[in-house]
């Protein structure tokens, strides 16, 4: 699978929960600026917060996935894909900077002959047999 160098979009489903912990300090400065209505709510701050960081180090992510191969974004991997990788020999690794995601219809059988590691930095998503033969190759 190749990488993709696209921004990802969030859409509704998509999204994970993430629990950060505030001094109680930062936390009223927080609610004073959801009071003051420059933000809508808390997670309306923490996510722009955390898209502007992210900006401000773009050029290390995008040097940083193009060198490590990662794909950032989404990656669906179906039965036909890991069925044409066994055909062809190949044992894919997949290294993925958002969500990767194994089709319903994939075996737990056929997940192991075609997938050789799973990194993923964000959210897998498979049937619960594919990830547990896949735990010991995922990282």
């Amino acid at each position: 699978m190749s990488s993709a160098l696209a921004e990802p979009r969030t859409r509704i489903g998509e999204t994970e929960k993430m629990t950060v912990n505030l001094g109680v300090v930062d936390l009223g400065q927080v609610d004073l600026l959801v009071q003051e209505g420059f933000y809508s709510n808390r997670s309306d701050l923490i996510r722009t917060a955390v898209r502007n960081l992210l900006a401000v180090h773009a050029d290390t992510l995008r040097q940083t996935v193009a060198r490590r191969t990662l794909t950032l974004g989404l990656q669906h991997l179906t039965r036909a894909d890991l069925e044409r990788a066994v055909a062809a020999g190949e044992r894919l690794r997949i290294q993925v900077v958002g969500l990767a995601r194994i089709a319903d219809d994939v075996s737990p059988e056929l997940a192991q002959a075609a997938i050789e590691s799973v990194s993923v930095l964000g959210a897998f998503h498979a049937p619960p047999a594919v990830r547990q033969a896949l735990a010991s190759r995922t990282f």
